[in-house]
């Protein structure tokens, strides 16, 4: 595991909330509410740590208190904060589901093994994950649906994924004829 992938980001801390110092934080967890059930939380850098206590949860998103942070100036200060975990503080996944982190750095082959690039990032925009996959020997991305109809295998031990590129009007996935 990489160095980068050592850690997961959780989340990130978006504005204060009221003048006691409360902050709101836009949680990439499956449960929002469970940003602070993993301990301490690292700054980007690794060098802040930061306990949270969740107060609830909003349409806002996560209103928390960090430990030691008791006025509004300090809260705002935070914003922007990237909220990071130890990879290894993450519980197992279940079959077929990967934290982001996991996929990053993957090497997408097509399914004849022919490479295809790495796998750079994830997205969402709102209609599902995204595999951004930077294609070998360029400078250009492109960018996949993460379905079992596109991505039939991923192998993150192995370092990598079997990868269907899709072609103009594939919204479903790629037809027999592919």
């Amino acid at each position: 595991m990489s160095e980068r992938t050592a850690r997961v980001l959780l989340g990130r801390i978006t504005g204060a909330h009221g003048i006691r110092g409360d902050i709101v934080v836009h949680a990439f967890t499956a449960q929002p509410g469970d940003i602070a059930a993993y301990g301490p939380l690292e700054d980007s850098l690794a060098t802040r740590r930061l306990t949270l206590k969740v107060l609830r949860v909003t349409e806002k998103g996560v209103i928390a208190r960090v430990e030691g942070v008791a006025d509004r100036t300090t809260a705002e200060a935070l914003k922007g904060t990237e909220l990071w975990v130890a990879r290894d503080r993450l519980p197992e996944t279940d079959a077929g589901e990967f934290y982001h982190a996991d996929l990053i750095g993957l090497v997408a082959e097509a399914p004849d093994g022919t490479l295809i690039g790495r796998i750079t990032t994830v997205q969402n925009y709102g209609a599902g994950d995204l595999l951004e996959i930077r294609l070998e020997g360029s400078r250009r991305t492109e960018l996949v649906p993460f379905t079992d109809a596109f991505v039939p295998q991923v192998n993150v031990a192995g370092g990598k994924a079997v990868v269907i590129m899709p072609t103009a009007g594939d919204d479903d996935g790629p037809s027999e004829a592919d």
